[in-house]
């Protein structure tokens, strides 16, 4: 690579690009608030008042309009029952058309976080308009993709309602056998919904960032999300759940003592039932406050696992089809100078790499796998390297034997020379005493 072509390592930013760790799943989403609050945390608490506010506004009115027409007839009057019974279809209609629009607002926010997650992929902070431009030509398929998740529900409960409304009629005819058997089915019906439901909200958790991110519909949505959590089941459960119990434990720490604070100061600050104006803008305050608290929790609980399921999108895009790959390349072709169009789109699917109907490989931890090279078992060679064995004939060693003695040395042709005269001895002059000498 030359001088000119050379550009920095990409630097790590709110989405490793490398597959993600179960503590990585749990504490990202909390950072992406950080990483752009501004959108993420102002918008969502814009669409939870907003949608409080239409609620209660149409709710409220409808339910006022009905039932005080209701109130202006007689038990007695023949119009009676039939009024009541229209009043309490047409507040149920009316709740159900706002579950529904709840769900539209649901389903904005779902795009909006993962488009934002998409953008911090690639090392970028979006604002809400170009999150806007992402997300808005699927957003009538968020909103389908919420409303068939709540027609399922309606279902399941109509279900149970079914069963349990048809052991309240055996409980009036008087069959105790009747009774005895609709509770036991209606109790294996409840208990058999939650695995089931659990289990379906799990594997079709990641169609909304596919949705978006992938611009794919609804029907190839519910199918990558499938395929995709598939071997991932229990690692997505486990985020979703422990930070839906964080965030459902927070909520509740903060609103039960507001609602009892809000509940003890109520006499004191109109013991008479609140008749002066004064002390019913403090009755109004000291019900709102809390609950206006109780949004802004909900708005953070809404962001942080919406972006739980963008990020458990990305881990499972990585591990199975190599998107931690092209977004590296993504990003360093970005550096060198390289136009949106020459770019293309990272998130788009390569159709000889995407997951398909056959299950992924089983995953093995790399501390479990062994050395290149290395056998599992004792006898079994690596399947990576199947080398056929070598036969090596028997050697045959010779005996060991001595050295043989060193010849001796040619005769020389000089004459020896003459042997030096031996030294004279030495006179004795010890004597013995009584000698001669003495």
């Amino acid at each position: 690579m030359s001088a000119q072509n050379w550009t920095p390592a990409v630097k790590a930013g709110l989405v490793p690009l490398h597959p993600l760790t179960f503590g990585a799943l749990l504490g990202r989403p909390f950072a992406a608030l950080r990483h752009n609050p501004k959108v993420l945390f102002g918008f969502a608490i814009v669409i939870q008042l907003v949608v409080a506010v239409v609620t209660l506004v149409v709710v409220g009115g409808v339910a006022l309009a009905t039932f005080s027409r209701l109130e202006s007839l007689s038990p007695s009057n023949p119009d009676f029952y039939p009024v009541m019974w229209g009043t309490v279809a047409i507040n149920a209609a009316v709740v159900l058309a706002m579950s529904f629009v709840s769900l539209a607002f649901t389903a904005i926010m779902q795009g909006v976080v993962a488009a934002d997650i998409g953008y911090a992929a690639l090392g970028k902070k979006a604002k809400l308009g170009t999150l806007w431009q992402r997300m808005r030509p699927v957003f009538w398929r968020l909103v389908g993709w919420s409303v068939l998740q709540s027609l399922a529900a309606i279902v399941l409960m109509l279900v149970i309602g079914g069963i349990i409304a048809l052991g309240v009629v055996a409980g009036v005819g008087g069959s105790g056998e009747g009774v005895a058997i609709t509770v036991v089915i209606g109790i294996l019906a409840v208990l058999a919904a939650i695995p089931l439901w659990v289990w379906l909200s799990t594997k079709l958790l990641l169609v909304p960032s596919v949705l978006v991110l992938e611009h794919a519909r609804l029907r190839e949505a519910i199918v990558r999300s499938w395929r995709l959590t598939r071997g991932r089941f229990w690692n997505t459960f486990g985020v979703i759940f422990l930070i839906s119990a964080i965030m459902s434990t927070a909520v509740g720490l903060v609103s039960m003592p507001l609602s009892l604070l809000a509940s003890l100061f109520m006499p004191v600050i109109a013991p008479t039932g609140g008749n002066d104006a004064s002390e019913i803008v403090a009755i109004i305050i000291a019900t709102v406050a809390p609950q206006l608290l109780v949004y802004v929790l909900q708005a953070v609980a809404v962001v942080v696992q919406c972006a739980a399921a963008a990020f458990i999108y990305l881990d499972c895009r990585m591990r199975y089809e190599g998107l931690d790959h092209s977004l590296i390349s993504y990003r360093e072709r970005q550096d060198l100078g390289a136009t949106p169009d020459e770019l293309g789109d990272p998130f788009a699917v390569d159709p000889e790499r995407a997951v398909s109907s056959t299950p992924p490989p089983k995953q093995q931890p790399t501390y479990a796998a062994p050395p290149a090279g290395w056998a599992q078992y004792p006898g079994q060679q690596d399947p990576a390297q199947q080398y056929p064995a070598q036969q090596y004939p028997p050697q045959q060693y010779a005996a060991p034997q001595a050295p043989a003695a060193p010849p001796p040395p040619p005769p020389s042709s000089r004459p020896a020379p003459p042997a030096e005269p031996a030294p004279p001895a030495e006179p004795n002059s010890w004597t013995a005493p009584g000698s001669d000498g003495a």
